[in-house]
């Protein structure tokens, strides 16, 4: 091999380690979630029950609507997150689909109810956690249900009432959907304890997916 060959090979090298070692490092967890203390509990709820935790007001269930009451809290974390955030889910292990109404206490500004395209990168690491993004049906990719995403590690302990819906009225206000085959737009009711799964992600600034924690299914 000639010297001019040599060194094209030496930097071609130099820049895939560098490339590699800024990947591993762009992704590197600053923190596991042992460093949180993470404790969690989840039951179902009336409405009383659920205002009465939640000390504000709640959407009031129809016939056949249940009410999910949940507490997430941790310690403070070794190092703030910097423009990333925690992001919490409560899953229908059974269909994958996610509550689409939260209720949250009004002091929890730091905490917003929604989605984020960066939570299809969850089920690539974690397949478990396949409800965590859009779920696929008879070929179509669909986003089912909201989570919680928490801006500011101070928001601990979080309290959170989830709402899910009688499946029989969600199917009548959207059947001509359903009639096309398409899935439920959201979780619904009736569901049991041993039908939820409930997960913390640690997501980073860029959409990272840094870990994630079974809290509870």
């Amino acid at each position: 091999m000639t010297r001019p060959r040599a060194g094209a090979v030496i930097v071609i090298i130099a820049v895939l380690v560098v490339a590699f070692g800024w990947r591993w490092w762009h992704h590197r967890p600053p923190y596991g979630p042992e460093a949180l203390a993470l404790t969690s509990s989840l039951s179902l709820a009336s409405y009383e029950e659920a205002k009465a935790a939640l000390g504000a007001d709640v959407v009031v269930p129809g016939e056949g609507d249940q009410l999910v009451l949940g507490r997430v809290s941790w310690q403070a974390p070794p190092t703030p997150l910097d423009g990333g955030w925690f992001a919490i889910f409560l899953i229908d292990k059974r269909t994958d689909a996610k509550p689409g109404t939260f209720a949250i206490s009004s002091e929890q500004k730091a905490v917003s109810v929604g989605s984020h395209g960066a939570r299809n990168k969850i089920p690539e690491r974690f397949p478990w956690l396949q409800g965590a993004g859009d779920v696929e049906h008879n070929g179509t990719w669909t986003s089912i249900g909201s989570n919680l995403s928490v801006a500011d590690a101070a928001a601990s302990p979080l309290t959170f009432i989830a709402l899910f819906g009688n499946e029989q009225r969600i199917q009548e206000e959207a059947s001509e959907e359903l009639d096309a085959g398409a899935l439920p737009s959201v979780a619904v009711a009736p569901v049991a304890m041993s039908d939820l799964l409930l997960a913390m992600v640690y997501m980073g600034p860029d959409g990272q997916v840094y870990w994630a924690q079974r809290l509870h299914g």
